[in-house]
């Protein structure tokens, strides 16, 4: 099922009947932004958005809402369309498994064709905009960052592949939100203890895995390469870059290759973000940008940040859900399914086969612990294994039904999160709670439980047969 570049993933999409292409004029704002808000508003099986007439480029073509639906997430994995997210969770979790998958080396990538080492200028090259209404200026959201540990550059794993807002402050110059707490921030550090610059390499628009994977919280010496050929079940092509020397996508659409100026910080944004607020403006490091290679008229893939959901929240939902489930399961086998689909992972529903009294909060409380969970994780709702967590109608029946508030709440205070949490006060700080909606088990004796309703015999064969007439 492998994509070889995004390309061949649009193809696949229209195919399916998943690519809604555009072909009258529009103009950059507020069409493009306005058209990737629209297409999350009214329905959540959304097609994937191809502009190919934007006004004041020629040639220009801009793509968006590429994964931003169920369908499309699962045409990515190489699933049926209409397949279920719990079966895509599994799936997805099933995959990581294989980890780590060697990737593949060429040297024939399409971006190789046209080269710029002088008169760099972004604007001609993307048609760019702005997303929402009161961002500083344009962005580069969705392109993946590839960046060295200083200490030790050779070692492959430690090679970040990451995702990161890319302001785009002039014409070769980009502003950049490294948080300490991410791969590139490390890198950054060490290079600045060195006082060097940090080469990085930045490929825009790629096939829907690797941009997947470069949101994962994945082990800082776990390459993203290496899962993204597990999740895609081959090995992944990469190329090296020709002035940094980075392994970046064989099939991306455009690379462009630079340093982040040590010890330099600019105003970087507001822009709107995924928690559905404006981050407001912070000192940031900035890249300077030296060499740009790319296709004959790259398409541009931008995604749509705002109040969810929107693409971020179906790109970002699984690949928060199964790395936090895998580190769970590791401590806890009782696990069963986690959900952490939510403003990715500030709310995590979790479903445990219970163990004994207060299992259910334990587990709760391990989840903040994770990598990921220390910087999200502020609110987890523990559920029983017999409760879908990707069903809210059965959550939001357990937490009515389960929760009691005097005796199922835990409350952390003064904990980490990401600074980007509107709530959180100061920024990066905030008290943390688990909603333990299990059913009471001995040595906790409380409520009236023994009585449940299941469903009636033959439910099963009637839910195969109503799909059947659905499909």
């Amino acid at each position: 099922m492998a994509y070889s570049d995004l390309r061949d993933f649009l193809s696949a999409l229209e195919r399916n009947g998943q690519l809604a292409r555009f072909s009258d004029p529009v103009n950059p704002e507020p069409d493009l932004g306005a058209a990737a808000r629209a297409v999350a508003n009214v329905t959540d099986r959304g097609p994937a958005l191809l502009f190919d007439n934007i006004s004041g480029y020629e040639n220009a073509r801009a793509a968006l809402n590429v994964v931003g639906s169920w369908p499309n997430h699962a045409l990515m994995l190489g699933m049926d369309k209409d397949t279920p997210v719990k079966d895509q969770f599994f799936e997805f979790a099933r995959r990581w498994d294989d980890f780590p998958v060697p990737v593949e080396r060429r040297d024939d990538a399409p971006w190789q064709e046209i080269t710029l080492d002088e008169g760099i200028n972004l604007f001609d090259l993307f048609p760019l905009f702005r997303l929402n209404r009161y961002d500083v200026g344009c962005y580069i959201d969705k392109a993946v960052v590839v960046s060295r540990d200083p200490d030790d550059p050779e070692n492959f794993g430690k090679q970040n592949v990451g995702i990161y807002r890319i302001q785009v402050k002039d014409v070769d110059t980009l502003g950049i939100q490294p948080l300490p707490t991410h791969d590139i921030g490390l890198h950054l550090r060490m290079a600045e203890e060195r006082g060097e610059n940090l080469p990085v390499a930045i490929a825009v628009s790629n096939e829907p895995v690797i941009t997947t994977v470069a949101g994962m919280p994945l082990a800082y010496d776990q390459s993203e390469y290496e899962m993204a050929g597990a999740i895609q079940g081959s090995p992944y092509r990469i190329a090296k870059a020709p002035l940094t020397g980075m392994d970046v996508p064989w099939g991306s659409e455009a690379v462009l290759e630079g340093e982040i100026i040590a010890g330099v910080r600019e105003i970087e944004g507001p822009f709107g973000e995924f928690t559905g607020h404006y981050s407001g403006g912070r000192r940031q490091p900035i890249i300077k940008i030296h060499k740009v290679s790319h296709r004959p008229n790259p398409i541009f893939e931008h995604l749509y940040l705002g109040m969810p959901w929107t693409e971020m929240d179906y790109t970002l939902a699984l690949n928060t859900s199964v790395p936090l489930y895998q580190q769970l399961k590791r401590d806890f086998p009782e696990v069963v399914a986690v959900n952490a689909m939510y403003t990715q992972g500030l709310l995590a529903v979790i479903s445990v086969k219970q163990r004994y009294g207060g299992f259910g909060k334990a587990v709760g409380l391990r989840a903040m612990t994770t990598p990921h969970g220390l910087g999200y994780c502020k609110v987890v709702i523990v559920v029983d294994e017999t409760v879908d967590p990707f069903n809210l109608a059965q959550v939001m029946w357990a937490m009515s039904v389960k929760f009691h508030p005097q005796h199922d709440i835990v409350t952390i205070p003064n904990a980490s999160v990401l600074p980007l949490d509107p709530s959180s006060d100061p920024a990066g700080i905030t008290h943390k709670v688990v909603f333990d909606a299990t059913t009471p088990i001995a040595p906790e004796q409380r409520g009236h439980y023994s009585q449940t309703v299941d469903e009636p015999d033959g439910t099963r064969t009637w839910e195969n047969i109503i799909k059947g007439l659905l499909t």
